[in-house]
C-alpha cells in the first residue's frame, strides 16, 4: 500500500516537473524569437518605408540620366551607383550578421547535445550495474 503512495507522489512530482520544462521552453523560445527579430528576422516596416524610397531615389536618378545631359547625366548615374553599391555593403553586413547568429545557436545546439549525450551515458552505465 506504502508503494502505491509513493508511485502516485513520484508521478505527481514528474508531471510537475514535465510542466516547469514545458514553461522554460516557452519562455527560451520567445527569447529566441526575440533575438532573431533583432537580428534579422521579418522586415520591419522602416525597412519597408526605406526599401520604396531607395527605389523611387535610384529611378529618379536613372530618368534624370536619361532626360540630361553632360555632367548633370554624369552626376545622376554616379548617384544612383553609390546608392546601389551603399545598398549593397549594408545588406552583405546584415547577412554576416544572421550567419553569425546561425552558429551561435548551431554551436549552442551542439554543446547541450553533447552534455544530454554524456547524461544518458551516465544513466545507461547506472542502469546498467544496478541489480534488477
Amino acid at each position: 500500500m506504502q508503494n502505491r503512495g509513493d508511485n502516485l507522489i513520484h508521478g505527481h512530482d514528474e508531471i510537475s516537473d514535465l510542466k516547469q520544462e514545458i514553461e522554460n521552453f516557452k519562455r527560451e523560445k520567445e527569447r529566441v524569437r526575440l533575438i532573431v527579430g533583432q537580428i534579422g528576422g521579418m522586415p520591419a516596416f522602416n525597412t519597408h518605408l526605406f526599401n520604396i524610397v531607395f527605389v523611387i531615389f535610384i529611378g529618379l536618378c536613372l530618368a534624370a540620366s536619361l532626360r540630361t545631359t553632360g555632367t548633370l547625366r554624369l552626376i545622376a548615374v554616379e548617384l544612383a551607383i553609390v546608392a546601389i553599391s551603399t545598398k549593397l555593403i549594408y545588406l552583405i553586413h546584415n547577412q554576416n550578421r544572421v550567419n553569425h547568429f546561425q552558429l551561435w545557436i548551431l554551436s549552442s545546439i551542439e554543446w547541450r547535445l553533447n552534455e544530454i549525450s554524456e547524461s544518458v551515458n551516465s544513466i545507461k552505465k547506472i542502469v546498467v550495474k544496478s541489480p534488477c
